[in-house]
């Protein structure tokens, strides 16, 4: 079995300030081309959990490691090459005069040579579409271009994993479409997607793996079939699972199998195109 890139020992964080108890006693293992939702109420501990993955928060109790190396004593700058975090607000990001000026940055920021950096630069203009935009300041262009561009910016520094922060907050439908196939391109490319989100449908339709956080601690940790189906769960987080996985388990309240909870529009279309076709047999 493939190494963990993040894994989580006995994990509590306690804010200083109000000595507020953020996350509580979490155990985790996340393993590389893994892609994994992170859901929660507001304040339930979800955010605090995923900065501790890139440094932003050490733990005050328990282990973070990320590929094996122990984050309390490295810095945020020696966990950049390993973990890239995209901020829900791109504003809070992006900084540089020109589109390609930003996704120059990070490498630049790495040590590699000029060439590396250019060749960085051209793939992640290739990889995110964004030939028009290149000579452009990120904030004269659309928020929702601009919440690429700071996808981009990390996906220059070739990240093992990327820890997305709302990731269609503030998109058209068009460039939530493309953020889904995004996700999943970087998957491809070999990286792990961490999506802490509130879109139930990105979620349904994207991810392999859901973790649950509700009052500081991680209450489940399972596909998004197990999540989605199991109303005293989400009853319990405040949250509403996709409206057609809704209607998929009241048409077949067996929940015993997973397969009769349907995660898209596309899977209750088949499904209900293949039980016409029985009817239409059996008659």
């Amino acid at each position: 079995m493939a190494d963990s890139v993040i894994r989580c020992e006995n994990l509590w964080h306690t804010y200083p300030t109000n000595n507020v108890v953020a996350v509580r006693n979490v155990n985790l293992e996340i393993k590389p081309q893994e892609i994994i939702g992170v859901i929660g109420q507001n304040g339930s501990g979800k955010t605090t959990l995923v900065k501790h993955f890139n440094g932003l928060l050490k733990p005050t109790q328990g282990k973070v490691f990320i590929k094996e190396k122990d984050t309390a004593p490295l810095r945020i700058q020696e966990l950049a090459a390993d973990v890239g975090y995209v901020y829900q607000n791109p504003n809070h990001q992006l900084f540089a005069r020109t589109v390609s000026a930003e996704l120059e940055f990070g490498p630049r920021n790495l040590g590699l040579s000029e060439e590396e950096i250019a060749e960085r630069r051209e793939q992640a203009i290739e990889f995110f579409k964004l030939q028009p935009y290149r000579d452009l300041h990120p904030y004269r262009i659309g928020f929702p271009l601009r919440k690429l561009v700071g996808m981009a910016s990390i996906f220059t520094m070739r990240p093992a994993v990327f820890i997305l922060d709302e990731p269609t907050t503030g998109q058209d439908n068009i460039t939530t479409r493309t953020v889904y196939k995004l996700i999943e391109r970087l998957r491809d490319t070999g990286a792990t997607v961490i999506c802490v989100a509130h879109d139930m449908i990105l979620l349904a339709e994207v991810v392999e793996r859901m973790l649950v956080m509700r009052n500081s601690e991680l209450i489940a940790d399972a596909s998004p079939r197990q999540v989605f189906s199991d109303y005293e769960l989400m009853h319990s987080t405040h949250l509403t699972p996709p409206q057609i996985t809704e209607f998929s388990v009241r048409v077949r309240p067996d929940r015993a199998n997973l397969q009769d909870v349907k995660l898209s529009i596309d899977e209750m279309t088949a499904f209900t195109e293949s039980a016409v076709k029985a009817n239409r047999g059996g008659a």
